[in-house]
């Protein structure tokens, strides 16, 4: 398995040395697939993806805590109803701010 895994390795870095787009290694930029970069790695994102994040952040979370609760909400019981729907309400509030903001419109 060794000796696989390392014929695998090796290949795999003779594969990209065949089709690498640059040949000489790009030591100060940042790596780009190849390509010198159009701008700054730490470059800003647009005001207008911050909305999209934090609509993205709250469905994220909230199946990050659904999928666990779903397994002991039976065994807990009526408690962990209640407590789900608080987290949910929370999450509701990071929504309707991002609702306003125009995360949902795509034009």
């Amino acid at each position: 398995m060794l000796v696989v895994g390392l014929a695998a390795v090796a290949g795999a870095h003779l594969l990209h040395r065949l089709v690498a787009l640059a040949r000489d290694p790009l030591p100060v930029l940042p790596f780009h697939s190849g390509w010198t970069p159009d701008q700054h790695a730490l470059s800003r994102f647009h005001v207008r993806w911050y909305p999209a994040t934090v609509l993205f952040l709250a469905f994220d979370v909230e199946m990050l805590f659904m999928y666990p609760w779903a397994v002991v909400a039976a065994d807990v019981g009526v408690s962990a109803v209640v407590e789900m729907f608080a987290f949910l309400g929370v999450l509701m509030v990071g929504v309707v701010w991002a609702w306003r903001e125009g995360a949902l419109r795509w034009v």
